[in-house]
């Protein structure tokens, strides 16, 4: 079920996520919807809190990053081939120099901004069975696990740009909590009256 996504101003937004067990009600069918959600709405990763869930919980799936004929080979075949349930993770460590990349948000939509981040990261997560793993990740998956971790901390990327960049995306930020945005997936707003 295609579920609607939370706009920026939501508090879910803002919250950090709790911790889940094997027993959390219809997890099965949040992570089936979580991903349904995601591809409607063209995303490559979706985080609890972004369909109202205040749960240390997340997909990825960067597919859509393997068509990006600047990368090379290798990374495109990883990226093609990269999706996998998050659940109750926890990064250990991030490595290396930070670089940039121009980063959006199905929460924040129409704006994007460049965002410095680690390019390797050490993980400890669960999978849907919960057996606990701990992986490195490196490159565009890493951003992307980055993201959404960020999510389940209550962190959003806009939180990552200089106080300008900010000030110049105020009105944006402004009309999506207020619902004056138009896009072609659902989505649930703070202060509007009624989602669309």
């Amino acid at each position: 079920m295609i579920l609607p996504i939370v706009g920026y101003g939501d508090p879910v937004l803002r919250k950090v996520g709790e911790v889940i067990t094997t027993d959390y009600p219809n997890l099965k069918e949040t992570i089936a919807n979580m991903y349904e959600t995601m591809y409607n709405a063209y995303g490559v990763g979706l985080a609890a809190p972004q369909v109202g869930l205040a749960i240390r919980l997340f997909v990825i799936d960067t597919a859509p990053f393997s068509d990006d004929e600047e990368l090379k080979e290798d990374e495109q075949k990883s990226l093609k081939g990269f999706k996998k349930t998050f659940i109750n993770p926890r990064i250990v460590k991030e490595e290396g120099e930070e670089w940039s990349f121009n980063e959006g948000c199905l929460s924040i939509p129409d704006v994007r901004e460049d965002v410095y981040r680690k390019p390797t990261v050490t993980l400890e997560y669960c999978e849907e069975d919960f057996v606990m793993k701990t992986e490195v990740f490196d490159g565009l998956i890493a951003r992307v696990i980055q993201h959404e971790y960020d999510h389940i901390e209550g962190i959003l990327f806009t939180d990552k740009i200089s106080s300008l960049k900010k000030r110049l995306i105020q009105k944006k930020l402004k009309n999506i909590t207020e619902g004056k945005t138009f896009q072609e997936y659902r989505m649930k707003f703070a202060s509007a009256k009624k989602g669309r």
